[in-house]
């Protein structure tokens, strides 16, 4: 399965959500790619969209493997198995996780902007990505995500590897794929178009996002 592009992959996974629709509900796009997927979900939910910043922790002398990931308020998730096949000593743990989190920062405070973080606590949360493939940035937001005692977690992306799909599943209430490929290589496989989403981007969506709140609220 393939789509044009994340707004039309968004539109296909927003008909597999109508019926996690509620007046709690609340949905949350992992930058960049992920919340040009999330605001059509959003919109067709008629729900509030925010995001949580999450950044991959790079292997010393291989960038492209994901060690782990941090999110911006520092929860932590490593790729254990990676860890001790590189034998990376505590120092050098240390040392990638403050240059991520450093970064999770930096990037927090450019893309929100004057727009407030939404408080979860109690609300029914769609968090959203345009992929999965080993699924630690995910599992990231999803732990910084529990810590502020939502009612309800829902993982939700149009196209996942069956490893990510099922370390995914035990840790929210559900997880909601649109194919998972036996195949699967890559995330960018799956779109016609994969061309990297700006972060000028991301601020537009999230700031039509709160207009329509206030809008609504008004």
């Amino acid at each position: 399965m393939a789509w044009a592009d994340r707004k039309s992959a968004g539109e296909a996974l927003s008909s597999a959500l109508m019926n996690e629709r509620d007046g709690r509900c609340v949905v949350i796009g992992l930058p960049r790619g992920g919340v040009a997927v999330a605001a059509p979900v959003a919109r067709a939910l008629a729900a509030p969209l925010d995001i949580r910043i999450v950044k991959k922790i790079e292997t010393p002398g291989a960038p492209e493997l994901a060690l782990g990931a941090v999110t911006d308020a520092g929860i932590t998730v490593w790729n254990e198995p990676l860890v001790q096949h590189f034998g990376l000593t505590p120092s050098q743990l240390a040392t990638a996780r403050e240059d991520a989190l450093a970064a999770a920062k930096r990037r927090a405070a450019k893309l929100r902007g004057a727009c407030p973080s939404l408080p979860l606590q109690g609300r029914h949360v769609l968090l959203v990505d345009d992929g999965m493939a080993t699924g630690m940035t995910v599992a990231a937001a999803v732990a910084a995500i529990r810590q502020e005692q939502p009612a309800r977690l829902v993982v939700a992306c149009p196209v996942a590897s069956a490893t990510a799909s099922k370390a995914l599943a035990r840790r929210v209430d559900r997880l909601v794929t649109l194919a998972i490929p036996a195949d699967f290589s890559a995330v960018g496989l799956h779109y016609a178009d994969f061309t990297p989403v700006e972060e000028a981007e991301v601020s537009q969506l999230l700031r039509e996002a709160h207009a329509s709140v206030v809008r609504q609220s008004s």
